[in-house]
């Protein structure tokens, strides 16, 4: 791993069908389960701990439908939130901590008005958190003054930063009205967005700064999709549109003319081969297997892989070929039992025999045999 901040653990208690779990990250996590499972619960809480620190919590409550719907089994059974994040730092690990509670409007509040920080040297601090009213309810703004050291502000700050920039990455909208399909402004190219809407500014920009790069993306898709040529993204007014050129052919194809499976690929194919300055200290992708052909679904899995060495990847799925792709010790399934989400991370010994049979980790997982039944 890099020096770059990444998710250690992750306990969570009271939200949705997380009851209580705990959660131990490395480098490169696969999150594995049936329909229903939890596995888009723990990315939907990831995705709030950005809007919390994004000073936004009440939209985000306000779009998942309210507090009631966020706490599991709602108001009657659980009236607090409670989250403890382990995060790997430069300096350290670091604990942080906060506690939701459900206020009148429907929306979820700081309890005593506090966060807690456990620093690498173990003192522990405690972040007044104010609030203030907006559209969408209450909202959190962190108060600028500490009692404690610059040292401890400095990390408080690096966390409040590293949660900020978290992007769950779910190329779900491929529509005729998607971003796919929009012009965009060719200087919108420091990050892809969650949703690959800039992915014509970020080719346009690896075929201008970083060639070699820009050709091993058209090559990789090339590989799954052999008609494919490369991109063709021209500036116009500050503007570029998202178009590529088939093989022997002098015409060009939009969005609109590309496959939901294709347009996913090349969103895909460019995240995982961003050069490290452009890329998230953690890459979440839901379901990245989604309308792709199998092939290209093996070698996303093999791209997972080579750059979670540069930052870690946090990966739901639900395809054996994808599951293949990872070590066993790497894995972990989620099960519902009563409505609530159980995890347990797999260890290489308890299967060995099964996989030195020439079992498949995806074998095993049809199969039942690790749990998480598909």
């Amino acid at each position: 791993m890099t020096d770059k901040t990444y998710i250690e653990s992750i306990n969570i208690s009271g939200f949705k069908s997380l009851k209580d779990i705990n959660l131990s990250l490395g480098k490169s996590n696969l999150l594995i389960g049936s329909n229903g499972s939890g596995k888009s619960n723990i990315l939907s809480f990831i995705k709030m701990l950005k809007f919390m620190h994004d000073y936004r919590l009440g939209e985000f409550v306000e779009q998942q439908g309210g507090a009631n719907d966020l706490l599991f089994g709602g108001i009657r059974t659980t009236d607090k939130l409670k989250a403890v994040i382990g995060l790997r730092t430069k300096n350290g690990s670091i604990k942080y901590e906060f506690t939701l509670k459900k206020n009148p409007n429907d929306i979820l509040s700081y309890d005593y008005d506090k966060e807690k920080y456990t620093l690498p040297n173990q003192e522990t601090i405690e972040i007044a958190v104010g609030k203030v009213d907006s559209s969408f309810g209450t909202e959190v703004f962190r108060e600028q003054h500490y009692t404690s050291e610059h040292f401890a502000k400095n990390i408080v700050t690096e966390i409040s930063q590293f949660l900020k920039k978290l992007i769950i990455y779910h190329f779900n909208d491929t529509s005729e009205k998607s971003n796919f399909n929009i012009r965009s402004d060719y200087q919108d190219n420091n990050f892809l967005h969650p949703d690959g809407g800039n992915l014509a500014a970020i080719l346009y920009r690896l075929e201008q700064e970083e060639r070699k790069r820009y050709d091993l993306i058209c090559n990789q898709i090339a590989r799954v999709l052999p008609v494919f040529d490369r991109f063709i993204i021209e500036e116009s007014y500050g503007k570029v549109l998202l178009r590529w050129k088939a093989k022997a052919m002098d015409k060009t194809f939009g969005a609109h003319l590309t496959s939901d499976g294709s347009l996913r690929f090349f969103a895909l194919v460019t995240l995982l081969n961003l050069p490290k300055e452009m890329l998230p200290n953690v890459i979440l992708l839901d379901e990245p297997e989604l309308g792709l052909h199998p092939k290209a679904v093996v070698l996303i899995g093999n791209m997972i892989n080579h750059v979670s060495h540069h930052v870690q990847t946090i990966v739901a799925t639900q395809s054996p070929l994808l599951i293949d792709q990872f070590e066993i010790e790497e894995i972990t399934v989620l099960d519902l039992v009563k409505g609530c989400t159980k995890c347990r991370k797999l260890k290489l010994e308890e299967y060995r025999h099964w996989l030195d049979d020439e079992f498949t980790i995806g074998d095993l997982w049809l199969k039942n045999v690790i749990g998480g039944r598909p």
